[in-house]
């Protein structure tokens, strides 16, 4: 299946300039979710994952999926103050700015297998803060999982040494 057909441009969103690669196309039509999700097991393989951590707000469509098709839980990753329980963050620098990010604090046990996903790696600022949040908690991410890469935005090489893996690339 060309998944490319169910991801549309929307120009000048969220501002001007930018071209938003709104997913929501393939979301709505169950046998392009439904293949997106096996391509995406693929592209874990047989590896034993303990959690799947998906990043706000996009990365939760896919990473519950997953996860349940894994038979391993699902941590959210959330915008500062969504989170109710003990928790702890990480700011990093976006194209126009700062953002911060939290987890609970006892979402990941030390030693646990991780896999990161989210819908697209863009400048891979989100994907690395996810990554050291993981990391801080004492869990190993053995794969960045994403449902689309925008390859002009480089955001590979901010995830330096970590398994990168994307379904499709623009």
């Amino acid at each position: 299946m060309d998944f490319k057909n169910y991801i549309r441009d929307i120009h000048d969103f969220p501002e001007k300039g930018v071209t938003f690669k709104d997913i929501t196309p393939l979301l709505k039509d169950a046998d392009a979710l439904q293949a997106a999700a096996a391509a995406m097991l693929k592209m874990i393989g047989d590896v034993k994952v303990d959690k799947v951590v998906g990043m706000e707000s996009r990365g939760f469509f896919f990473a519950p999926i997953l996860a349940s098709r894994l038979n391993a839980g699902f941590v959210p990753v959330r915008k500062v103050g969504k989170l109710p329980s003990d928790k702890i963050s990480r700011t990093y620098s976006l194209e126009y700015g700062e953002d911060t990010l939290e987890i609970h604090a006892d979402s990941i046990s030390p030693g646990e297998i991780v896999i990161i996903h989210d819908d697209v790696l863009a400048t891979g600022g989100t994907a690395k803060a996810t990554c050291q949040l993981v990391e801080a908690l004492g869990g190993k991410v053995i794969q960045c999982n994403f449902l689309l890469e925008l390859l002009n935005l480089n955001g590979v090489t901010k995830l330096n040494g970590y398994q990168i893996k994307s379904l499709v690339s623009f």
